[in-house]
């Protein structure tokens, strides 16, 4: 089955594995994920399922009407493509065994926010001088334009500016193993976001 779940991100912590080796995993929780509606290539002209995580955020008043006409809880909710919907149904428990243990997963979140940063920091350029007459350019970039031609800076010249806060997907991250009773997946490596933050986790589009 090709859709997925949504997480939310619980921390970093470790699986110690046979061989005694130490291996870092991110802890997401995907309880209380639920169908919340089922679009078919007859009405909707795509086939996909839409999830409710449960949530306790102040939701707009057509929302709440939603989630009373499909009878579940309020919840965000997030759209996963898939082609085969035949045996699922609104208000179906969705839990962390529809993912195998050691399937490559695609994680996508909201990277934390940094605020203002420079180019040092943002686009991980290199300092300039420390001495030989540089007492005030250390951390500032170089050149960003040319003379004459064509007299201005190029668009999407990588300069100082906000970091962070944006959308990233962290793509083939091993699934190391799972808590079924708890809902809890464990993932090699880190994603984005800071803990709590949501996350939306589908199967690796480059599986091995």
């Amino acid at each position: 089955m090709s859709i997925g779940l949504v997480g939310k991100k619980s921390g970093m912590s470790r699986l110690f594995q046979e061989d005694g080796t130490s291996v870092p995993v991110t802890v997401i929780s995907v309880a209380a994920n639920f169908i919340a509606d089922i679009k078919t290539p007859e009405k909707h002209g795509y086939s996909a399922i839409v999830v409710s995580k449960n949530t306790s955020k102040n939701l707009s008043k057509s929302s709440k009407e939603f989630f009373k006409k499909q009878n579940i809880s309020n919840g965000e909710l997030f759209e996963f493509r898939t082609e085969d919907t035949s045996d699922l149904k609104v208000g179906h428990h969705l839990t962390a065994d529809i993912f195998e243990v050691g399937k490559l997963l695609d994680v996508s979140g909201t990277s934390k926010g940094k605020g203002y940063a420079g180019v040092i920091k943002r686009h991980n350029f290199k300092m300039q001088d420390a001495t030989h007459g540089n007492s005030l350019s250390h951390r500032a970039h170089g050149s960003v334009g040319q003379c004459q031609t064509p007299g201005r800076v190029w668009k999407g010249k990588r300069m100082s500016g906000h970091m962070g806060n944006e959308k990233k997907t962290i793509q083939s991250l091993e699934l190391m193993g799972t808590d079924i009773e708890n809902n809890l997946l464990y993932v090699k490596g880190a994603v984005p976001g800071f803990n709590g933050s949501i996350l939306k986790i589908t199967p690796g589009v480059k599986q091995l």
